[in-house]
């Protein structure tokens, strides 16, 4: 690219060219401001030449043509170095009207990251950057040390009005008036004079400026002299086509047309006259001088002697002058020389000379500190060799050396270090080095704000423009450059570079600049009156959590301000205070599914599904319900629409949030709906806001305009950082169509909505069993089918406790109630889980607690047992009879049994049919929720050992431990269920429980007799005496002085409650003759209820066990049957003694069994007891007759405190077969005779025996009993070897 046509090759053709300046007379002014403009605004224009094409020879013999050429036109006024003061006014002006012009861009919207990645440079670059930057390098301007600026040529102007107008060209040039850089020698007086005679053509004919045209070049010289005719337009209305002078007006166009009377040949004389000035005066004369100068630069210091000469005169030389202005340099010297003539070269586009004078003049300007000359000859060194398009790298570093050396110097070199750095940066920028010039932009801020504010702003862009670009870097600056803007009271500057930096972080993380900027251009916005946009801004920074409590005050209370300042409410869409969790949006509707409380339609869908699939009838070919059928029905728009019934409210859950940490009032809070009742026919709703149960709230209920819904609005508060979740209600009064728009709320006078068709909905919508439909819109969730009204089952149960005890059984009433006049019937009820409710009976209501569960001595039950219709898989059938509507409510009783401690939820489900035929719905289903927290109680287990000296008797231990955190318990009734066992104590009811309570953390243990009341075939036919307890199925613990009935396990509610638990552990009506189920009964002590109680009213706890196993691990039992007491004549013989074993298998299989005896009781000792109590006594002779007596009265006390008298040889002996070996069959006995010998009196255990048996696996017992063996508490096995039980008998001489 040639160097020429890029932006600071520009930049150097149009501010490094000669200087030409203007000695004019008023008169001459006067002329000129006809036209609205000054002489030299006037020649401007025609004094830049694209293509002058003059021929040139400077330094060497080779001429080259001049193409591009420009004159700079200055008053001698203005030949002289800018007032610093009066420049940065200058520069506050031009900045100042350059943001008069932002008033329409500032009411838009931020642009894009993307739309500024994809514009040009120009189009973001503000234009006014451009003027700016040559008004901040014109501020440097006539500096001494640089010769560029000093006129070349002086053109004397004088008007053919004036007086004497030959004196007048003479005193123009007089000292006075010159400017300093001539009086003090700082450039050569001798410069080129042209001089130019100007006509009115308003005054008159031209013949008086004509003679006068004659008389100046008889003094002057005919080719210095000019004649210029002017306003030959006599109307003043003349009108260019193409002005000119459009470009050197910044200020605008005036109220009068520029050159208004100036015609066409008044131009072309302007043109005329510039171009042969330039051409033929001003270049031929630099031409000429850099002719000369390079001739004595080269005789005197040129050469390599001349160079040594110069080097050694200057070290001889005493320490120079080291002030920066460098005023040891004249225009005579040949240091100056040198600069001129590198100057001339430089303007007349001979850079290769400029650069070789410059390089010459740079050591004598560093040996001589003269920093101000060094820098500016590196400075020019630098452009040199960017329009020679040379090395690069020698050109940066010229530029930063000057740059450098121009900051050293301080104030006085700050202009120069500005002009220097923008030129730098332009270089840069021409190699696409935007990062690096973003650095230099950054180098030369000043102390000054304003200036600050403007380099910052230009290297944001810079940024912008670099590859790839640096976005946060680019919103960075322009927030400093925003900051000086605001504190040197250019507002809209500032907000039009927050704006920009907004376009950044709009879409970022960083909230905390984020805040600052949005809040910064909310506040300027309200201070230049645009209260709309500053509410807008003001409304990003409201749900700033992240910040301070300070902080988010401070946002708070300026919000507050700005809105009451514009005097009006806003709507906002998406307003973030408060916060709307959409995520929580739950939409809650009752088509053919009703809810009994908001508890209730939280719970999952899937739920209630699975207790439906038994309830709702199914059409014939598929599990569905009326809903598919109606929905073919519909129209098409509206087959995808949710169903709701007219009358009856739709609830949306919305959770709002506090951001911040200061308390918010919110108020109107309401849906937006629309509700149609046509395709044609749109009214628009809103719908209504209700808080769930806060005492604080105010709600009240409002209609709309069209009467078509019933609204309410809620107005709350929210604490810092609270979440509240609110509920939302709309009613349709009439059939149509209804639509969930949004919600929209009131904050301090704004209006905020939200809709949610800008959000994609997370669905938690309550919808029913559908089929499996193709995927459509989450709005059309929020979309309803409204139908005519429909008859409504409401219903609760009354009193229903939040805590209880395990095991405590309570009475409820289920009220249901049909506000509409249409009947209802067939009633069906499910409850998901019986363990912990049961249904009463209609028929016996428990009015009378007690009664229902005493048990009558008479055998006439308070209760029966229940006797409920259902249908299958627990589904309660209501009687035909019942049905429901207008006022009076329907009351069924309940049971409430806490079963297991536990969070218990409990569902329940009640289904019900329209009498109306002709009702579109022809079902509908009521759902009931309730939460109980179950506490511990009595945590009770039970362990049963069956009896070595009886079949069918068990010996019952109880351990029952008091879990309650503060109950204390009272142990009433063991009961078992059926008819197969009875039960009785082997304590005193005094001593089981000496405080007759159970009190906190208490264990204790009763024991029990339990005995099958089946009567096997082998006890019928021996008439073996029953020695244990009367036994029964009941058995009071509790002492005497505490009367409590007794209550009936058999009726409900206990045997529904019993039924419920055997299910839970195992098959429902299972029978199994070894398992046997336990019922405690329990009260809490009185002492410890609480006093608010009824004490009429009774507190029952019931603890079930089921499925217990009677049968120990081995299958086979037996016993031994014979007499206990012998009185034999041992003198006379030994006495024989006849005995029969019964034995019993209990198993599924055939078992074969071995018994063995042996003579030695002590043999006994070496095998294993396998089931039974332990022996006491093995053998006890009489000592004497009190022994004998004692013995004789079988008293278990005194057989136990007597000790074994030890026999060297066995007493007795069997004298049957030592061995029997036999076959028995499945759940099966049979009895084994045996005898035994005894030879003299004593008392004998007769437990020398061993039973082997082994359960045969030929059959399908066998697997059965296996089967039984996954379950720990049946586990057999399938052979085994167990020794004999204690069996004592006492044989005694008789007399």
């Amino acid at each position: 690219m040639d160097p020429a046509g890029t932006p600071l090759g520009k930049m150097l053709l149009e501010e490094i060219t000669p200087v030409v300046m203007v000695l004019r007379t008023p008169s001459v002014e006067e002329a000129c401001v006809k036209n609205g403009l000054s002489f030299v605004e006037m020649l401007s224009p025609f004094c830049n030449f694209s293509n002058i094409d003059v021929p040139l020879r400077t330094s060497s013999d080779q001429p080259y043509r001049l193409h591009k050429f420009k004159l700079r036109l200055f008053y001698e006024s203005d030949v002289r170095q800018p007032n610093i003061e009066v420049a940065k006014e200058r520069l506050k002006q031009v900045i100042t009207k350059a943001g008069e012009k932002e008033n329409l861009e500032l009411i838009s919207d931020p642009p894009q990251v993307s739309n500024l990645l994809d514009s040009s440079k120009s189009e973001l670059l503000p234009s006014w950057f451009e003027y700016l930057n040559k008004e901040l390098i014109r501020t440097a301007s006539f500096s001494e040390h640089e010769t560029f600026d000093h006129p070349v040529g002086c053109l004397l102007v004088v008007s053919s009005k004036d007086e004497q107008p030959i004196n007048r060209f003479i005193d123009h040039f007089n000292t006075n008036k010159l400017p300093s850089l001539l009086n003090d020698g700082a450039m050569d007086p001798k410069i080129l004079k042209h001089y130019l005679l100007v006509h009115d053509n308003h005054d008159g004919s031209s013949e008086k400026a004509s003679k006068i045209l004659s008389e100046m070049k008889s003094t002057f010289g005919t080719n210095e002299c000019h004649l210029l005719c002017i306003n030959s337009s006599q109307d003043a209305k003349m009108e260019h086509q193409d002005d000119p002078w459009a470009s050197y007006k910044y200020d605008g166009s005036p109220v009068q047309r520029l050159g208004c009377c100036l015609d066409v040949d008044d131009i072309s004389a302007l043109k005329d006259l510039m171009h042969e000035f330039s051409s033929k005066h001003v270049i031929p004369y630099m031409e000429q001088k850099v002719r000369i100068l390079n001739q004595q630069v080269s005789a005197t210091r040129r050469g390599f002697r001349n160079q040594i000469k110069n080097l050694w005169w200057r070290k001889g030389k005493d320490d120079p002058n080291e002030m920066p202005s460098g005023s040891m340099y004249t225009f005579s010297s040949i240091e100056s020389q040198i600069r001129v003539l590198g100057d001339h070269a430089f303007m007349l586009h001979d850079y290769e000379l400029a650069l070789a004078n410059y390089r010459l003049i740079s050591t004598d300007y560093k040996l001589d500190k003269a920093w101000k000359r060094y820098a500016g000859v590196q400075e020019m060194m630098a452009l040199a060799y960017f329009l020679l398009d040379q090395s690069r790298k020698e050109a940066e570093y010229c530029m930063e050396n000057a740059f450098n050396t121009y900051l050293k110097l301080g104030s006085s070199g700050q202009q120069n270090a500005t002009r220097c750095g923008l030129w730098w940066i332009e270089m840069l920028k021409t190699r696409d080095q935007y990062k690096e010039a973003a650095s230099v932009y950054f180098r030369i801020c000043s102390e000054e704000l304003l200036h600050s504010a403007v380099m910052l702003e230009q290297a944001s862009y810079c940024y912008l423009f670099s590859k790839p670009p640096m976005l946060y870097k680019y919103g960075f600056h322009l927030v400093l450059s925003g900051d000086r803007y605001r504190k040197t009271d250019q507002i809209k500057h500032a907000i039009r570079t927050y704006r920009s930096a907004l376009s950044v972080y709009r879409e970022t993380t960083w909230s905390y600049i984020r805040d600052h900027v949005h809040f910064h251009i909310g506040q300027w916005y309200a201070l230049l009156g645009f209260h709309d946009v500053a509410v807008r801004h003001m409304l990003q920074v409201l749900a700033c959590s992240h910040q301070s409590k300070a902080t988010q005050e401070l946002f708070l209370r300026d919000f507050l301000q700005i809105f009451q300042g514009a005097g009006k409410t806003f709507e906002v869409p998406g307003l973030q205070l408060p916060v709307i969790d959409i995520s929580s949006l739950k939409v809650v509707f009752e088509d053919q599914r009703t809810y009994a409380s908001s508890l209730a339609a939280s719970v999952r869908e899937s739920l209630w599904r699975s207790l439906e699939e038994d309830l709702i009838p199914s059409l014939p070919g598929a599990r569905t319900n009326w809903l598919d059928v109606q929905t073919k029905l519909m129209p098409k728009r509206l087959r995808e629409s949710n169903v709701c019934v007219a009358g009856e409210a739709i609830k949306v859950v919305v959770e709002f949030k506090n951001p911040l940490q200061v308390p918010i009032p919110i108020s109107n809070v309401s849906l937006i709906c629309e509700l149609s009742r046509s395709e044609e026919e749109i009214s628009d709703t809103n719908a209504s806001t209700s808080e769930l149960a806060n005492d604080e709230d105010h709600q009240r209920v409002v209609s709309s305009d069209s009467g078509s819904v019933i609204l309410s609005e809620f107005d709350f508060s929210l604490g810092g950082g609270e979440k509240k979740l609110v509920e939302l209600t709309v009613t349709p009064k009439l059939e149509g169509t209804l639509k969930l728009v949004g919600v929209r709320w009131k904050f301090s006078g704004c209006v905020g909505f939200y809709t949610f068709e800008s959000i994609l909905l997370v669905k938690k919508i309550a919808r029913g069993k559908r089929k499996a439909k193709a995927k459509q819109s989450p709005l059309n969730d929020l979309k309803f089918v409204v139908i005519k009204p429909v008859p409504k089952l409401e219903g609760h149960i009354r009193s229903f406790p939040e805590k209880a005890y395990a095991g405590h059984i309570q009475p409820l009433i289920l009220e249901l109630k049909n506000q509409s006049n249409c009947s209802i019937k067939n009633l069906k009820m499910k409850i998901s889980h019986p363990r912990f409710l049961s249904i009463g009976n209609k028929e016996v209501p428990h009015v009378d607690f007690r009664a229902c569960l005493e048990k009558q001595s008479d055998n006439k039950q308070g209760g029966t047992r229940a006797n409920l219709k259902k249908a299958s898989q627990g589904v309660f059938l209501f009687p035909e009879d019942v049905a429901i509507k207008g006022d009076k409510p329907l009351l069924w009783p309940l049971w409430l049994r806490a079963a297991v401690p536990e969070n218990f939820l409990l569902y329940i489900i009640i289904y019900y049919e329209m009498e109306d035929a002709s009702s579109v719905m022809k079902y509908r289903t009521l759902r009931l929720h309730y939460n109980l927290q179950v506490l511990p109680s009595l945590d009770v287990s039970f362990k049963i050992s069956p009896c070595p000296s009886r079949l069918q008797e068990f010996l019952v231990r109880m351990d029952v431990v008091n879990k309650a955190s503060s109950q204390s318990f009272q142990v009433s009734q063991l009961s078992t269920v059926g008819d197969n066992w009875g039960i009785s104590r082997l304590q005193p009811i005094d001593g089981i429980i000496p405080s007759q309570s159970l009190t906190v953390g208490q264990a204790f243990s009763f024991f029990f007799m339990l005995k099958s009341r089946r009567l096997s075939s082998v006890d019928a036919a021996t008439h073996v005496p029953d020695l244990s307890p009367d036994v029964d199925n009941d058995v009071i613990l509790c002492p005497g002085s505490v009367k409590e009935p007794l209550v009936n396990a058999t009726h409900s509610p206990l045997a529904n409650f019993h039924d419920s638990e055997r299910l839970q552990h195992g098959i429902h009506n299972q029978k199994d003759d070894n398992t046997v189920d336990f019922v405690l009964i329990s009260r809490p002590l009185k002492s410890d209820t609480n006093s608010e109680e009824d004490s009429d009213q009774p507190q029952l706890f019931s603890h079930h066990a089921c499925y217990c196993r009677t049968a120990s691990t081995s299958p086979i039992s037996w016993t031994m049957i014979g007499p206990r007491t012998k009185y034999h004549n041992f003198s006379s013989s030994f006495c024989e003694i006849n005995l029969k074993m019964t034995i019993h298998n209990s198993s599924d299989a055939i078992a074969s069994i071995s018994i063995s005896t042996a003579d030695s009781a002590g043999q006994s000792d070496a095998l294993p007891s396998q089931g039974g109590w332990k022996p006491v006594v093995k053998e006890i002779k009489a000592a004497s007759p009190k022994a004998a007596g004692i013995i004789a009265g079988n008293s278990p006390e005194s057989l136990s405190s007597l000790k074994p008298v030890a026999s060297p040889v066995s007493s007795f002996i069997w004298s049957g077969s030592s061995s029997s070996n036999f076959q028995l069959g499945p759940r099966s006995s049979t009895d084994i005779p045996m005898q035994i010998c005894v030879f003299s009196p004593g008392t004998y255990d007769l437990s020398s025996y061993v039973l082997n048996w082994n359960l045969r696996q030929d059959d399908g017992g066998c697997d059965q009993l296996e089967a039984k063996e996954s379950n720990p508490e049946e586990t057999r096995k399938l052979s085994g070897t167990c020794s004999g039980y204690p069996y004592f008998l006492t044989v005694l001489q008789s007399v």
